[in-house]
């Protein structure tokens, strides 16, 4: 299955919440007391988001993006401010249907590379109905 867009959502900017920052690297051995380190409390709406009125999120569905760490359920930070440079991951849209892929600029030519030797490489030519719809900036996915 081909990683696709699931929902799209904008930011919740009047539920902004902060959350304890400790200011210590975490040992992934023996645990140490972190609350000798709390240092702030971490917004992660600014931690996450560069550009608010630009921001929205989409839910995933596919694994063609799985090398890039992008697996189905993912939730994807996308800022449509940016723009997309060669290896970004980004948000496009081909032919009417939304995806997320690797975007190759390269001698005047664009392509879209999944993440997943299984998949192949998209081809964008002049017949090819396409456009971005923003660059991601980060994947929240679950343990």
């Amino acid at each position: 299955m081909i990683t696709r867009v699931k929902t799209i959502r904008r930011p919740a900017l009047s539920a902004w919440r902060r959350h304890l920052l400790f200011d210590a690297m975490v040992p992934a051995g023996f645990p140490s007391p972190a609350a000798d380190y709390e240092q702030d409390r971490l917004d992660l709406n600014k931690h996450l988001v560069g550009n608010a009125a630009a921001t929205f999120f989409v839910r995933v569905a596919g694994d063609s993006m799985v090398g890039a760490g992008i697996h189905t359920g993912d939730l994807l930070v996308v800022d449509r401010s940016l723009e997309p440079r060669d290896k970004n991951v980004v948000i496009a849209v081909i032919d009417g249907e939304l995806t997320v892929k690797r975007i190759r600029l390269k001698a005047g030519k664009i392509t879209l590379e999944p993440e997943n030797p299984d998949y192949a490489t998209l081809e964008i030519t002049a017949d090819t109905a396409f456009e971005v719809w923003g660059v991601v900036t980060s994947v929240i996915h679950k343990l």
